[in-house]
This record gives C-alpha cells, sequence and structure tokens, in this order.
C-alpha cells in the first residue's frame, strides 16, 4: 500500500516497508523522531538494536 501523504523526514533513513511510518519509494521515516532500544542487556553489535518506533502497517 503507498501512502502518497507520506512526510518523509530526511533526518531519519528507513528501509523497512512494513512499517506504517515509512514513507515507500523515498525510504525515509514520517515521525518527527523516533526510539531506539535494545533486546539485549550488554547490546555490541546493530543486530542488537531495535527501532520501538515501529507500527506493522496494516
Amino acid at each position: 500500500m503507498t501512502n502518497s501523504n507520506c512526510k518523509a523526514n530526511q533526518s531519519i533513513r528507513c528501509t523497512v516497508q512494513q512499517c506504517e511510518h515509512h514513507c515507500n519509494e523515498k525510504d525515509y521515516c514520517s515521525l518527527d523522531c523516533i526510539t531506539v532500544g535494545t533486546h539485549e542487556a550488554n547490546p555490541t553489535m546493530v543486530q542488537c538494536t531495535d527501532c520501538e518506533s515501529f507500527k506493522k502497517r496494516s
């Protein structure tokens, strides 16, 4: 589903097309800010981090 009304925040790049906040072809997020967290006690690699602002596209 294409969100033609998406206002891309060019400070937040994103390639996760399954997220409701993703601006499709632009590969940017539409949120003003995001929250980044971790699911590890001691994160040491990029795979240990998560975008906690992710919302599955309906």
